[in-house]
């Protein structure tokens, strides 16, 4: 009774909506695609991976660019990216990054990725407890 319940738990597990392969790569070459327009301080290309919602709030790339500066710098500036796990929270998609600023410091970060007709873009990011710290 034990295996028929472990093999039907294994089962159950294989059939639940899991994010592809695919969509993982997609996702991950947005966060990539605008971290390397940071660098390029190219504010027009970043902020093209931004949703509507971000761009609504922030109204130009210049006004997003400062936004970046100023509170993530280890974005505008990153020395090492690591993507981690992709999750669905809530129905909301979130890609879990680690990123060493250029001063060797970590961060993790978590961002919310929504896919419109333009493709994949950022909803949002939260910076996250580092990984050593306590409050």
């Amino acid at each position: 009774m034990r295996n028929l319940f472990m093999t039907f738990a294994l089962m159950l597990g294989l059939a639940l909506p899991l994010p592809a392969a695919a969509q993982d790569q997609d996702i991950t070459a947005v966060i990539d695609q605008q971290l390397d327009a940071f660098k390029a301080e190219d504010v027009d290309r970043a902020f093209s991976y931004a949703s509507p919602t971000i761009k609504g709030l922030f109204g130009t790339p210049q006004n997003f660019a400062t936004m970046v500066q100023r509170g993530y710098p280890m974005v505008w500036r990153p020395a090492e990216v690591r993507y981690l796990d992709l999750r669905k929270v809530a129905g909301n998609l979130w890609q879990r990054v680690q990123i060493t600023d250029e001063q060797g410091a970590v961060h993790m970060l978590d961002y919310q990725m929504i896919q419109t007709e333009n493709g994949w873009q950022i909803n949002g990011v939260q910076l996250l407890e580092a990984p050593g710290t306590t409050v």
